[in-house]
């Protein structure tokens, strides 16, 4: 009975090696290809298309993503995408030692990078509760493997063109078609900024009509994106 049951544990774990081993080959290759190929739906997308607002969205290159864009996004939600590895160490320790009343304020503070959005919403899905705990691991993982193998460039227009960016609207240039009837490629600065105030929640903070948030916030992002303007870090991944 004994040397059944050890040989029946041998079986199970070959068993999962070999799912887990399946599981890090295929996301390896799918991360890989993802370097080159805009990835053709996303968990996010798929279930707004489904139950939500429907999805309206436009890949488009870097060459038609308006440098504003690029900058005020780097300015608004992560202004050390440039010089990291893919987490804000400082950042992620404000929000561990945060209060539980401050808590919220601090998270929301950039301790998710652009890197980590963009590997949350490529690879995995939205949403709090205990989910949030659950994609941690993975989220880190593919974080890391992005980082690795795309590069900041790519990261950043991978970012702008599968981000949630109103209710049911992914990624720049359906929004600015949706907000501004025009391409992508000629959003002022003001427009870019209006466009970016909107998250971490598009579906609340919206642009049209302009939510006092997005009144509030997208003139805080044009100050931060003169500052930023003519830092050679950002420059390099921008221009």
């Amino acid at each position: 009975m004994a040397q059944k049951n050890r040989t029946g544990k041998r079986r199970i774990l070959r068993i999962v090696g070999r799912v887990v081993l399946i599981m890090f080959a295929s996301s390896l290759i799918y991360t890989v290809l993802c370097r080159w190929l805009m990835p053709p739906i996303t968990i996010t997308q798929a279930n707004d298309g489904m139950f939500g607002k429907g999805l309206h969205r436009s890949y488009v290159g870097w060459d038609q993503i308006s440098r504003n864009v690029k900058l005020a996004a780097i300015a608004s939600e992560d202004q050390l995408f440039p010089e990291h590895g893919g987490f804000d160490k400082k950042a992620i320790e404000r929000s561990l030692n945060a209060t539980p009343k401050r808590h919220k304020r601090a998270a929301g503070a950039g301790a998710s990078t652009i890197s980590q959005q963009t590997a949350k919403n490529v690879f995995l899905w939205q949403g709090s509760g205990w989910g949030r705990y659950v994609r941690k691991v993975p989220e880190a993982y593919f974080t890391l493997m992005i980082e690795w193998t795309w590069g900041k460039r790519r990261i950043l227009e991978v970012y702008l063109n599968v981000i949630e960016m109103g209710p049911g609207i992914y990624g720049i240039e359906a929004a600015s078609q949706a907000y501004f009837h025009k391409h992508a490629k000629d959003l002022s600065r003001a427009e870019a900024a209006q466009i970016i105030a909107c998250l971490p929640n598009p579906k609340v903070f919206t642009v049209r009509p302009m939510s006092h948030r997005v009144a509030w916030r997208y003139p805080q992002i044009m100050q931060q994106m003169d500052n930023l303007e003519g830092d050679e870090d950002v420059e390099d991944v921008i221009r």
